[in-house]
């Protein structure tokens, strides 16, 4: 079963990583293009959306069953903070990552408060920005590659 999540978490995160990439993108090209926002749009930020929080619960699945998440800290926080690769397995992966698809969230949920298209594509564009940026940062890519 273990094999299975992790084979899972690191196979849907090229296709969550696509899903925001494009959103991104879509975000930035109707806001520089002053385009209006359709449903289509709207479409590609929930992808976007429900791909990141799909991989989130995955990678806690992952993180409380495997002997490389929270299982880490048996060891003690003094040894894990030490080493490099511990630590971001065991603390920076899953709490940027948690931040980056709350920062995802609140973006989409902004996003329905407001009225003019070019405000939904610039808090799109923010928010989605922030939580690529963020994801990228650290995703663990000796072990990803």
């Amino acid at each position: 079963m273990y094999n299975f999540i992790q084979k899972f978490h690191s196979g849907w995160a090229y296709l969550a990583l696509l899903l925001l990439v494009i959103a991104v993108a879509n975000s930035l090209i109707g806001l520089f293009s002053k385009k209006e926002f359709t449903a289509k749009d709207r479409k590609i930020a929930i992808f976007a959306l429900i791909g990141t929080h799909t991989q989130l619960l995955v990678g806690l699945i992952l993180y409380f069953v495997s002997q490389r998440g929270f299982k880490l800290f048996e060891m003690g926080v003094g040894e894990v903070m030490k080493n490099a690769d511990y630590r971001l397995t065991a603390v920076e992966h899953p709490l940027i990552n948690i931040i980056a698809i709350t920062l995802i969230t609140i973006g989409w949920s902004k996003h329905k408060k407001l009225a003019t298209s070019e405000s939904k594509f610039k808090t799109f564009s923010i928010f989605y920005t922030l939580g690529l940026l963020l994801i990228l940062s650290r995703i663990p890519w000796s072990m990803w590659l």
